[in-house]
């Protein structure tokens, strides 16, 4: 290859990689604006609302999360939500999959049928809500889970990736007197670690996020979630209503621009994801492709 064509390549790898950089910034650049509203001080933000980079550095807005009594309540039932829901989730979604995706199993095609009915025809608030009180879920941690726990879209997905795997497993395990639950415990989970990795953050994520169904069904303050807690912690601050000692810690000049308030809820709220984030995402891409080879 000659020496200009050897130029020309990397003047393009230069251009590739400076327009790459440039995206990865613009992704960047309102995640950093989040956190550095969130520790400015509320004097400065109520003189200057858009600014670079604050002078006065403060933790008002953490203090005021962090005091909230029902925080730390909240915090333990959104946690609660995305370890428990997320393993419900995963077991009911898998064990679903695993059973549509062999041609044996008696009735298939009408339970896919079933399926596929209501990712096209959802039935709307007022059924669920109706369907949560009848079996008596009101005010209960479980009308957070129940309702929501498996997703049509996600159980085809994992059944594609299910089909996906040698026969020839499942067979040389039956021929050593495996029963179809060993099989599935035995060989199925632990070759589609990448499939369940995947779909159990996507679960964990929308359990930590849940707040439509936080305000329809609970009632009791002891059990409401964290993303609901926010969203009155905000309405309080934004209309000067305080919530006990974090408010009276809060001189009137020192009242918290709802602003502040809430990019320090956004950074609350996203660091447990973020922090898990990184042990599934080996798992992630592997496991989404795989899942959508067929259907």
């Amino acid at each position: 290859m000659s020496t200009t064509a050897l130029g020309r390549n990397k003047a393009v790898d230069l251009a590739l990689y400076g327009l790459l950089s440039l995206f990865a910034l613009a992704t960047l650049l309102p995640f950093i604006y989040i956190v550095l509203v969130s520790f400015t001080s509320p004097s400065e933000y109520a003189r200057t609302p858009i600014l670079l980079f604050p002078r006065e550095w403060s933790t008002a807005s953490y203090d005021y999360i962090f005091r909230s009594g029902s925080f730390m309540r909240s915090m333990g039932v959104s946690g609660f939500l995305a370890i428990v829901g997320t393993a419900c989730s995963l077991l009911v979604t898998s064990t679903l999959a695993y059973g549509l995706s062999r041609s044996r199993l008696k009735g298939r095609r009408v339970i896919l049928g079933g399926i596929l009915f209501t990712m096209l025809f959802n039935p709307g608030m007022i059924p669920a809500y109706m369907i949560v009180k009848e079996y008596g879920l009101m005010n209960s941690i479980w009308s957070l889970i129940l309702p929501s726990l498996s997703s049509a879209f996600y159980v085809l997905l994992m059944k594609g990736f299910f089909q996906e795997i040698p026969a020839e497993l499942e067979e040389s395990a039956k021929m050593d007197g495996s029963s179809d639950i060993g099989v599935f415990f035995r060989i199925i989970v632990p070759v589609s670690i990448p499939a369940i990795a995947a779909f159990g953050l996507f679960y964990g994520v929308g359990f930590w996020n849940t707040f439509f169904a936080g305000v329809m069904y609970i009632t009791d303050d002891a059990k409401r979630p964290l993303q609901v807690v926010l969203q009155m912690m905000l309405l309080n601050a934004s209309t000067g209503v305080g919530s006990g000692a974090a408010a009276q810690a809060l001189s009137v000049e020192q009242r918290l621009p709802p602003e502040t308030l809430k990019m320090a809820a956004v950074i609350v709220s996203s660091l447990p994801i973020i922090a898990v984030y990184p042990f599934l995402q080996r798992y992630f891409v592997s496991g989404m492709m795989l899942g959508s080879v067929k259907g």
